[in-house]
């Protein structure tokens, strides 16, 4: 299902994840969960998905999800 805001965002993400990196999770799990609208794994993909885009501004830094320097 879609997120509307950053506080329906499942609560590993938005208890890990900063605000930045939860707008582009966000974002990018509605994107991806509409266009897979006819898979059966729908939502596998999506979270799939907006994890790889999170990794590509933030990297795991001990605990912390930090945000990547060009």
């Amino acid at each position: 299902m879609p997120y509307p805001r950053n506080a329906d965002l499942p609560a590993p993400v938005g208890a890990h994840l900063p605000d930045h990196a939860q707008d582009i999770y966000r974002e990018s799990f509605n994107h991806a969960y509409a266009a897979h609208a006819r898979e059966s794994r729908q939502e596998a993909a999506a979270r799939r998905i907006a994890w790889v885009a999170v990794k590509r501004s933030y990297v795991k830094a001990g605990e912390n999800w930090v945000r990547r320097h060009p």
